[in-house]
């Protein structure tokens, strides 16, 4: 009998970890990859990345490093896109993982058919695998607002957007807060005439680095405290480094700390003291070379930046997922329920790092897939879990919005996935084997 073979579909983060996940398993499978190499929106040369120049990771290089392959020491502590990319591509290398990828080849279709999958791709070619795994990432498909009124200036979404320059000369609106909006508005604040950040309701921030180092080693490093303990703790941690945000004329947040992500950025905060950009509410209306707000106030504008998002979306199986505020409405962010042996693999919000989740993610379904190879046609209670466990992921967080519909809060996550490798006897994984003696050096 034939060895079954599976089907990784992109090359960014998820996707090479799963990669080395499988490889380091033994498990048969192929990548494909529509670009040119590796790394996904982190290459700026990727066709409809939304990578901008000054992109840096906003969490640290100590904990967003896949398991057992640590980013390089004389990386920063906040990496720019282009570290970035050259780690993603060293892992790349140092695991082989290279040989195994086609690349310039897209995916046009999956077909569910008896004991597997058919996918049609781009060049031409049909292909059946045992199972597929979705991993081509979540920020594709931008989202853009509804913007009532006529506006003479120019509407256009933060995917479009990649350097500081494009400012330059202009009055400058950037709609929405999340981490990219603020960046994107950071860099309008030293590069616009005026520069404007409209924000529809009020954010935790958290500075990038506290008593000296980054501020998510902090939380990594400290001991883990009940939510009801951790959060007056920190938010009066807050409060003694940024003071009072609302004389920055920022809204108050309608949420207790870690109920939402917070956005982790203090730039925007600098900017702000110094009137370098001001913040403004939600919009009601575009009006000619004007913005009116709701708290009817109006701005002249001529350019509009979209940092609202994206929606989540896998066209070339979409209805074989179900989907929920659309985002694919899996177990674990990865079981599909209903479809056996399709997987998602990187579609979901969460408060941390996703390099090392990728990395458990991906272990869980290797070992899942590994169990399906040592009892062939058997039950495997894992697929009873997959229908049925509804464990609450979320940490507690309950903003309501689309954004947090699936949102799976990082600790949480993880103390439910080393709960299962107990109940279902499975390894958890093991940091030391996935390292290598001797990596290959990183060139940015």
């Amino acid at each position: 009998m034939n060895e079954p073979t599976y089907l990784i579909i992109g090359a960014g983060p998820c996707g090479l970890s799963l990669a080395r996940a499988f490889t380091q398993a033994g498990l048969s499978y192929e990548q494909v990859e529509r670009h040119t190499d590796v790394g996904g929106i982190w290459d700026i040369e990727n066709p409809g990345t939304p990578m901008y120049r000054s992109a840096h990771f906003i969490s640290s290089k100590t904990t967003s490093a896949f398991l057992g392959f640590p980013m390089p020491a004389d990386y920063p502590d906040y990496p720019t896109n282009r570290q970035i990319l050259a780690y993603l591509r060293s892992f790349a290398r140092t695991f082989g993982l290279y040989g195994r990828i086609r690349f310039g080849v897209g995916v046009l279709d999956v077909q569910e058919m008896p004991g597997g999958w058919q996918v049609a791709f781009t060049d031409g070619e049909v292909r059946t695998y045992a199972g597929v795994i979705c991993a081509t990432g979540t920020n594709w498909e931008p989202q853009m607002p509804e913007l009532p009124g006529v506006f003479g200036g120019e509407v256009r979404h933060s995917v479009t957007y990649t350097s500081p320059d494009e400012f330059r000369g202009r009055r400058v609106l950037v709609l929405g807060a999340g981490n990219s909006g603020c960046d994107i508005a950071c860099d309008a604040a030293r590069s616009a005439d005026a520069a404007f950040i409209s924000m529809r309701r009020g954010y935790h921030f958290i500075p990038k680095r506290v008593f000296g180092r980054p501020a998510d080693t902090l939380a990594a490093g400290g001991p883990h405290l009940p939510a009801f303990i951790e959060r007056p703790v920190m938010q009066g941690l807050l409060r003694l480094v940024t003071g009072d945000l609302t004389k920055l004329g920022l809204p108050r947040p309608d949420h207790r700390l870690f109920e939402s992500h917070p956005i982790v950025n203090d730039q925007l905060l600098h900017h702000l003291a110094h009137g370098d950009i001001h913040v403004k509410g939600d919009v009601a209306r575009l009006d000619g070379p004007d913005v009116v707000f709701r708290d009817g106030t109006r701005e002249a504008v001529d350019l509009i930046v979209c940092a609202t998002g994206y929606t989540m979306n896998i066209p070339y199986a979409r209805r074989y997922f179900e989907w929920k505020s659309e985002r694919p409405d899996l177990y674990l962010t990865m079981f599909n329920r209903a479809h056996h042996n399709l997987f998602g693999l990187g579609y979901l919000e969460t408060d941390g790092s996703l390099y090392p989740l990728a990395d458990w993610m991906a272990h869980l379904l290797t070992q899942y897939l590994l169990e399906q190879r040592a009892y062939p046609g058997g039950p495997q209670p894992f697929d009873t879990l997959i229908r049925e466990d509804r464990t609450d992921l979320s940490g507690g967080a309950h903003v309501d919005s689309p954004r947090h519909a699936l949102y799976v809060q990082r600790r949480a996550f993880l103390t439910h996935l080393r709960a299962l490798c107990r109940r279902l006897n499975w390894p958890e994984p093991d940091e030391a084997a996935l390292s290598v003696p001797a990596r290959q050096a990183v060139s940015a």
